[in-house]
């Protein structure tokens, strides 16, 4: 249908592959999970709970492996469920925690509200392991006390009488790792002021950069990455994050160039990246709207659409958790040459009012170009927010090109490939 006629993603294995359950059998493990929770007959619903590590585990363990449970009868309405931590000065009443609509939670999640944990997305393996020198620590002396489970249903149908106990399981090793795992968010900020796609348009490219006044918090050994999860809805195309050193892009972090909404991994890098104080991390989000007549704005609805790239690291830093972007203040005064107040609801309106024409599309990608930003980043302890008078820039590398030379192109493994490829379609046909 659409830009998408004529063409199935067909996921040959696992980007992560992952272990089988069987694994971590006689571990020790505790749950996050919902049991019999009644979804809502809406289109979409964010569900938020609060749990604390159970008191059975009173020394710090590592976690060595997790899984997403996904209760069977609702892998057609639960579209991805994110774990943020906790502020460590969090403070909950341990008999009554928070359980409900993430929005009528209000303030109560204000705590919970900025570092991902770890995530999973429809298509997503349901299995996840840490690689062998590191865990995720829970327990004991470590910081972290309590956790929010954020589960975004996606009923389309509105339909009623569905209850739900998904949630996450963590296994937990018998020893200490000789690394605490972390996770570092990049990306958009994901509401309609930092992401608004016209209709009609076959490619509009939203960047946001992590500059080195963030990434001087890296500690001087550097950390090293071993997944990424990028995650957009379905306007999604393609998002990659790149390495910027001396103003000069070396490598990417990761590149998911073929992004597809309906297969969302865990992808464990093929090696390990090593990143220093003061890398830069320029992020890309591209989107097509091609099938849509309407504006896509930054939201957290299945219609509307995100920009995130998360990673996951060691070791762990306290004082780095995200860095994104937003257009800025200054930026919506300019584009709508202020002739509106500039609260969000007013915006909204604008950019819904709008007629969209194929110039002001072209205008609308210039405007992300050259425009002014908000850097969003923590330091540990609390959110700061940095105006730049433009988008960094760097020197990029050159594309990679395919040689048309077949003999130059290293064919050998191609017939092995295209038989892998013609078996695997046979058994799913």
């Amino acid at each position: 249908h659409g830009d998408r006629r004529y063409t199935r993603a067909i996921p040959l294995q696992s980007y992560a592959n992952p272990p089988p359950e069987s694994k971590f059998s006689g571990l020790d493990y505790f749950d996050f999970q919902l049991h019999n929770y009644s979804v809502p007959p809406n289109e979409t619903t964010y569900h938020c709970t609060v749990y604390k590590i159970p008191a059975r585990f009173p020394k710090r363990r590592h976690a060595v492996a997790h899984k997403t449970i996904i209760d069977p009868a609702n892998i057609d309405i639960v579209h991805h469920m994110l774990m943020y931590e906790c502020n460590p000065s969090a403070v909950f009443d341990d008999k009554s925690l928070p359980s409900g609509i993430c929005d009528d939670l209000g303030e109560a999640l204000i705590p919970c509200s900025s570092n991902i944990a770890t995530g999973w997305a429809v298509g997503g393996d349901y299995i996840n392991e840490f690689p062998e020198v590191a865990g995720y620590p829970v327990g004991g002396d470590f910081e972290i006390k309590y956790y929010v489970i954020q589960m975004h249903y996606n009923n389309l149908h509105q339909m009623s009488n569905r209850t739900d106990s998904s949630g996450m399981r963590f296994y937990l090793g018998n020893q200490l790792r000789q690394y605490d795992i972390g996770y570092l968010t990049l990306g958009q900020d994901s509401d309609a002021t930092a992401i608004a796609i016209p209709p009609h348009d076959d490619r509009l490219v939203i960047d946001s950069y992590c500059p080195a006044l963030v990434t001087q918090n890296i500690p001087p050994t550097g950390i090293t990455v071993v997944a990424a999860f990028p995650h957009t809805h379905l306007q999604g195309r393609t998002v990659w994050t790149k390495i910027v050193r001396n103003n000069k892009a070396v490598q990417y972090l990761f590149n998911a160039d073929a992004y597809t909404f309906n297969y969302q991994f865990q992808n464990r890098l093929p090696q390990p990246i090593t990143l220093y104080p003061g890398d830069e991390l320029a992020t890309r989000c591209i989107y097509s709207t091609t099938n849509k007549s309407d504006v896509t704005l930054g939201g957290e609805a299945t219609r509307n659409e995100m920009c995130l790239h998360m990673f996951t690291y060691y070791p762990r830093m306290n004082n780095l958790h995200v860095c994104s972007m937003t257009n800025s203040r200054e930026a919506w005064a300019q584009v709508t040459n202020n002739s509106i107040p500039l609260d969000y609801n007013s915006i909204v309106k604008w950019l819904t009012d709008r007629q969209w024409t194929t110039q002001s599309i072209v205008d609308w990608q210039t405007f992300y170009n050259s425009t002014s930003k908000t850097l969003i980043y923590d330091n540990g302890d609390k959110i700061i927010m940095v105006d730049l008078p433009k988008l960094p820039t760097y020197e990029d590398f050159e594309p990679y090109q395919c040689k048309k030379n077949a003999t130059d192109a290293g064919t050998s493994s191609r017939p092995f490939e295209l038989h892998r490829l013609l078996k695997m379609m046979k058994m799913i046909s």
